[in-house]
């Protein structure tokens, strides 16, 4: 196959990336990412002279170059990664997250309209849900279940996959969503929780807790995720939906706590700050949709998992430390320093 990742200079996306050249060297990929922030060519360094990779540096929103692009490579499937994604920017600034998340979605869809691409699957999120309650753990989040979302972000998200699914059924664009929890992994960008806390533990200084730490994720390792898009894209049904969930819930201070254990950390440096708007309390997967109809399981527990993900970080500190630099600091006080 020929396929055109969207943000695979992210931190799911690079993943994907990453593990679709190593399980599919065979098929090409075409990497169109337009490098804000959160985009990082360091992490597509191993795969950067790899005969059946390419990258493309354009604004998904930008119909002049993505439409060049289309034409010209003739891709078999889209992997639609690209978005603006942390919950705290959406409320700083929510007119990004409606150009990229919404008008960017729209612009991929009609190009592979246009140019005849056979899968577009668009990467969503469990955010798009709301969140549950926290004194219900029966209750999870199923495909059926409606959409309720909390925060701008979480509202750009719903848009672009309702936008999605509304081309498969008014053009027929063979569209499949995927909605996955939290998640955790290598080259994560370091203003999520996570890479946080892990990269503030090894300079130790305050790690900044919302509200009382109490909030609960699924937390699913990137890996997994990964494999669970490639199952989709070969074997999903067009026009559904499939949730992606670790069975790995934890709250907020539950990691925190892990993260200081783990690093011989002091507790000391776990600092409460004064929670954000509209907060969600708790977001829980119910994945068996895809394990009864397309045989993914996750395979990593948490435990695991975050013994890799530290690892890597302690492994790669040029890469977090040179992304830590005064544009980054800035937004990080504005976030943190007065709460």
């Amino acid at each position: 196959m020929k396929i055109i990742v969207t943000g695979g200079a992210g931190f799911i996306g690079g993943n994907f990336v990453h593990y679709m050249l190593s399980e599919h060297p065979e098929d090409r990929i075409v990497c169109l990412d337009q490098l804000t922030y959160a985009g990082n060519m360091e992490t597509l360094a191993p795969v950067a002279d790899h005969p059946n990779f390419r990258f493309v540096r354009a604004d998904i929103a930008d119909r002049e170059s993505v439409f060049p692009l289309f034409e010209q490579e003739q891709p078999d499937a889209v992997v639609h990664f690209a978005a603006e994604s942390h919950v705290d920017r959406s409320i700083e600034n929510p007119g990004i997250f409606l150009k990229t998340n919404v008008i960017g979605t729209g612009v991929l869809m009609d190009a592979s309209l246009q140019f005849k691409v056979k899968r577009f699957h668009q990467v969503s999120t469990d955010e798009v849900y709301g969140d549950l309650p926290l004194d219900r753990p029966d209750l999870f989040f199923t495909e059926q279940t409606p959409l309720h979302t909390s925060s701008p972000y979480s509202a750009s998200k719903a848009a672009a996959d309702l936008l999605a699914l509304s081309y498969f059924r008014t053009y027929g664009l063979p569209v499949t969503v995927s909605r996955c929890s939290n998640n955790y992994g290598p080259y994560h960008f370091p203003e999520k929780l996570i890479p946080l806390m892990i990269t503030n533990a090894l300079r130790d200084i305050p790690l900044p807790v919302y509200g009382t730490g109490e909030n609960v994720r699924d937390w699913l390792y990137v890996i997994d995720h990964c494999r669970a898009i490639d199952r989709i894209l070969r074997a999903g049904s067009p026009g559904e939906v499939y949730n992606v969930g670790g069975h790995n819930e934890r709250t907020n201070l539950q990691v925190v706590r892990t993260i200081v254990e783990r690093l011989g950390k002091s507790t000391d440096l776990i600092t409460f700050v004064t929670d954000r708007p509209g907060h969600d309390r708790r977001y829980a997967i119910d994945p068996t949709k895809i394990s009864e109809s397309l045989g993914w399981e996750p395979t990593t527990r948490f435990e695991q998992g975050i013994d890799l993900t530290i690892q890597w970080y302690l492994e790669n500190r040029n890469w977090w430390e040179r992304i830590i630099n005064g544009e980054y600091r800035e937004y990080y006080e504005k976030m943190y320093g007065k709460r």
